[in-house]
């Protein structure tokens, strides 16, 4: 569920998914996903707030996305011959 957050940070109110609650020692800590700026943050739980749905009809500006079967590749450079293999 999207909800809102305040981030200090950012100085504004900002859409966010809770990932997970910790209880500190005197208030609770939400870790969130700021979803149009690709960042997690963590808020107290008094700076959260239920989204209003015209704020939630604006489309995201970050997406979390995975790159599928890609394989890490090493890039060897030799400065002496100046060549570079894979």
């Amino acid at each position: 569920q999207i909800c809102v957050v305040f981030s200090e940070e950012l100085k504004c109110w900002c859409r966010a998914v809770i990932k997970s609650i910790m209880y500190c020692t005197d208030h609770y800590q939400t870790e969130c996903f700021l979803v149009d700026y690709a960042k997690y943050i963590f808020v107290k739980s008094k700076d959260i707030r239920v989204a209003l749905e015209a704020f939630m009809q604006i489309p995201y500006r970050a997406k979390k996305c995975r790159l599928y079967r890609t394989k890490p590749v090493t890039l060897r450079i030799d400065f002496c011959e100046d060549t570079a293999k894979i």
